[in-house]
């Protein structure tokens, strides 16, 4: 254990900061439901996004117009990327009210099904994060060993 002159002890201020009703997580839990609903019925919800897509015949006309070709094979793929995002900030999102919910009357007081898709959820996004790893991955093909001395490069996201 730290001594309390090193920073281990908690003061009176902050173990006060640390605790947490039942009332803040039931409020939490509240403005995550309405994140949640607001942002299913925004057209940024994975439904909405889903299709606002265009044909490459609208930019290329025929394929001898390359760089139009090329627009559209990145828009496709940026537009699938938007997609899988809008639909994992969802998943996110319900999770959190679930785990709010779940500390506001603990986690072994949560219904079957609550748990069940809370892990449904985890599941999902564990699978998505390693499947872009492995996108990214394959995207760069040594492309970190190429762009090594180039500040600007940042990889991708994470």
């Amino acid at each position: 254990m730290i001594p309390a002159d090193m920073g281990g002890g908690v003061s009176t201020a902050a173990a006060a900061d640390l605790r947490v009703g039942a009332g803040v997580l039931k409020t939490f839990k509240q403005r995550v439901d309405k994140i949640l609903q607001d942002f299913e019925g925004s057209a940024a919800s994975s439904g909405k996004v889903s299709h606002q897509r265009f044909g490459r015949d609208a930019v290329a006309g025929n394929d001898t117009f390359n760089e139009a070709v090329e627009f559209h094979t990145q828009y496709d793929a940026i537009h699938g990327r938007i997609t899988e995002l809008s639909k994992m900030l969802s998943l996110q999102i319900e999770a959190m009210g679930i785990a709010a919910h779940g500390a506001e009357i603990g986690f072994g007081n949560l219904e079957e099904d609550q748990r069940r898709r809370f892990w449904e959820i985890q599941t999902k996004i564990d699978r998505e994060a390693t499947a872009a790893d492995e996108r990214r991955e394959k995207q760069q093909g040594g492309g970190e060993q190429a762009h090594s001395g180039d500040k600007n490069y940042g990889g991708g996201l994470s």
